[in-house]
């Protein structure tokens, strides 16, 4: 079934320093959403997060890995067949901790946590990667000592325009919107967009329609809700909306919120929350501009680091690191409240995507 290209897939990265598998494959059953490992392997150390090439053209049938290590990589990867294997070698990334990735205007991009930076590395026709093209370096910092001394880029993706680049800084509290030379692979900060300071900015998600995007903040419980002007390339904040019921921000275990994900429909909105280990659900009126909180359902597991939305857009996957499991909901389409469907044991899983 994996070596079928009609059947839908999903690809599991895990940190192998903690006992993950690396990558693993499993087949997802169309009707129950249900998961059934394909194969696994280990051959890129700790890869922590994962995209897919789509389409003709460089990349387009590879899988991309990033080695969230001290010195930082990526790798491109053949799956027609059940086990990933790589289509060339392990590609230093030129910045420490890369914990997200991209694929943009021909090449990949990685968002290096430790070093706070972007690096840009060219796809090559066959879908393997060219050496570091060039490295965006960010600057600042923010008031929460402990987390924001320096710049910790954690997210980098294209906007749907696919003019822009942008990349999220939980150290700085900003989101930079760059323009990509897709000739040089020379990144060109076009401006930041700056959050409330101490919010530690994670990860976002835009609206289907393209002109919002919902940023998640890790070091305060919320989602802050922005305008996106893709032909000025702008970005506006306009509100912040918590993803936790009242009174649970008083609770013992503090909250991490590691991701966003927006319904097809664009009427819903999910986040996963670590520690009050939950899945919110907020609803977007018709603007797309008021996430209003609906309520949070248990995650399945402990601590859920990726939340993804299979093809359909039915199911909702959560990858729960430290009880080492994937759980899969199915979503009530008109409340938008995920219900719990099933799991796969995934030791430190860290995201969830689907081909």
């Amino acid at each position: 079934m994996g070596s079928d290209n009609g059947a839908v897939r999903a690809f599991i990265g895990s940190f192998t320093s903690a006992g993950g598998r690396g990558i693993t494959v499993a087949a997802v059953d169309d009707g129950t959403g249900a998961l059934t490992v394909l194969g696994a392997t280990d051959t890129v150390p700790d890869p922590s997060y994962l995209a897919l090439g789509h389409g003709p053209g460089p990349g387009g049938g590879a899988l991309y890995a990033v080695s969230e290590t001290e010195h930082g990589a990526a790798a491109a990867l053949d799956i027609t067949g059940d086990v990933p294997r790589p289509i060339d070698g392990i590609r230093p990334v030129d910045g420490g901790g890369p914990t997200h990735l991209a694929l943009a205007g021909g090449h990949l991009l990685t968002a290096n946590y430790d070093a706070g930076s972007v690096s840009v590395l060219p796809v090559r026709p066959d879908g393997s990667l060219g050496p570091v093209a060039s490295v965006l370096q960010h600057e600042g910092s923010g008031p929460n000592a402990d987390r924001q001394r320096a710049p910790h880029a954690h997210q980098v993706l294209p906007d749907p325009s696919g003019n822009w680049v942008l990349s999220v800084d939980l150290g700085t509290d900003s989101i930079r919107i760059c323009a990509l030379g897709t000739t040089t692979g020379m990144l060109r900060l076009h401006g930041e967009t700056a959050l409330r300071p101490g919010t530690g900015p994670r990860h976002l998600a835009f609206h289907p329609a393209g002109g919002h995007a919902y940023v998640l903040n890790e070091l305060e419980p919320t989602v802050t809700a922005c305008r996106w002007n893709a032909a000025a390339g702008v970005l506006e904040p306009i509100g912040e909306t918590s993803v936790l019921p009242a009174g649970a921000e008083d609770d013992d275990a503090a909250t991490y919120p590691s991701e966003v994900v927006v319904s097809h429909d664009g009427r819903f909105l999910w986040t996963a929350n670590r520690g009050h280990d939950s899945i919110s659900v907020l609803a977007l009126d018709a603007t797309g501009e008021k996430p209003a909180l609906v309520t949070t359902v248990d995650c399945g597991g402990h601590w859920p680091r990726d939340l993804a939305l299979d093809p359909t857009g039915r199911r909702l996957y959560a990858a729960n690191e430290r009880s080492g499991d994937v759980t899969w909901f199915d979503i009530d389409p008109e409340s938008g409240i995920p219900s719990r469907a099933g799991s796969l044991d995934a030791p430190a899983a860290s995201c969830v995507i689907f081909a």
